[in-house]
């Protein structure tokens, strides 16, 4: 694969906003990934308007990002159009960066991604971020409709060749004779050079996003930034995270590596309300693991739920990833993972049935560490 250029990111020392500053008390900077989940009783309107007060609030509170993820098929997460919610979410919001956590790359053409990512940049400049992931988002039925053909092609051969042409898109750049040297990204580079033409010399920075070593392997091999999903593949973080660090070469557009985690944290009032919240998310985790993927349910539902035996297993496990409990707990539980993990960057996906609960999480979690409040 091609080096990473560079004309887009500054001095090439601090990832055009790829970089951030801790704020308040905070161990590292935080940032916040929003799934849209719809609840029982919710609709999808609902569950966006919620995304806005997400990132209105965690804006006015010194959160750094503000990303959504694209699934597919799946009824309680309203996020299959990343671009179109983060147009959204730009029209609401004047500072906190905004990207995609991630855009699955093999679901689309990649002229198609830097055409969307070209739009959002020249909606909200200097604050969108291009987060990649190589996994479908969804089942192999969902992904073969998304895709027009049962030929799932994710393997490492595919990606990278993928990636290649995506850059190549944002920066304009194909070579000379390359089939797609007089194809244009609009908004892109290429009206900087038409007639009287004027644009913005940085473009959407690229991160690499992952569950497992093989991402984390490309994102250090091409000097990326790398986003690592510990919320749901916490065993894999710290090898992941080190096969990153040993295999970064400084690029255009790192100096050094930048990993941040996307970890799930809810903070309540008091600990059984927390635990009567996230229990919500580990029976939709059930549900979705055994074929039958719905809305998230309600407190009361999945605290009167009657799990078996090898589903109060699972949840046991899943729970043991969220932290959730009062403000001070889930400070020191986010303290402990910044160290052990060595992450650069935390990113908050607070799962929960309703948006009153989700955003008083981000609002206890902000006055835990003593952030700014400028709402």
């Amino acid at each position: 694969m091609d080096e990473i250029r560079g004309g887009n990111t500054g001095d090439g020392t601090d990832g055009d906003g790829i970089r951030a500053t801790a704020a308040g008390t905070a161990p590292v900077p935080l940032s916040v990934l929003d799934l849209v989940t719809v609840g029982q009783g919710r609709t999808a309107t609902q569950a966006l308007r919620t995304g806005v007060e997400i990132a209105k609030l965690t804006e006015s509170r010194g959160f750094h990002r503000y990303w959504v993820a694209e699934h597919h098929s799946m009824p309680g997460v309203a996020s299959s159009s990343p671009a179109v919610i983060l147009a959204h979410i730009a029209a609401h919001t004047d500072r906190i960066r905004l990207g995609s956590g991630g855009v699955m790359l093999p679901n689309h053409a990649p002229l198609v991604i830097a055409e969307q990512f070209g739009t959002l940049e020249a909606m909200a400049p200097g604050r969108v971020d291009l987060g990649l992931g190589r996994a479908p988002g969804t089942d192999g039925a969902t992904a073969a409709a998304l895709r027009r053909s049962e030929q799932l092609n994710e393997g490492a051969d595919d990606f990278p060749q993928q990636l290649s042409e995506l850059i190549r898109f944002l920066d304009d750049d194909f070579p000379d004779g390359h089939p797609y040297a007089r194809i244009h990204a609009v908004p892109g580079p290429v009206q900087a050079t038409a007639p009287g033409g004027v644009q913005s010399a940085h473009r959407p920075p690229v991160w690499l996003l992952g569950s497992s070593g093989f991402s984390a392997r490309l994102a250090g091999t091409l000097g990326l930034p790398f986003a690592f999903a510990h919320h749901f593949s916490a065993q894999n973080t710290i090898p992941a995270l080190d096969l990153y660090r040993q295999s970064f070469r400084p690029s255009a557009v790192l100096d050094a590596p930048y990993a941040l985690i996307g970890v799930s944290a809810l903070a309540a009032d008091d600990e059984r309300e927390a635990r009567r919240q996230v229990l919500t998310g580990a029976l939709s985790m059930v549900r979705l693991r055994t074929g039958r993927p719905g809305l998230i349910p309600s407190p009361e539902e999945a605290a009167a739920y009657d799990f078996s035996p090898m589903e109060r297993e699972f949840v046991d496990g899943w729970l043991s990833n969220v932290i959730h409990g009062t403000p001070d707990e889930v400070r020191t539980g986010l303290d402990g993972l910044a160290k052990r993990t060595g992450a650069d960057e935390l990113m908050i996906t607070a799962n929960a049935h309703g948006g009153d609960a989700r955003l008083r999480s981000y609002e206890l979690i902000a006055d835990a560490y003593g952030l700014p409040n400028e709402g």
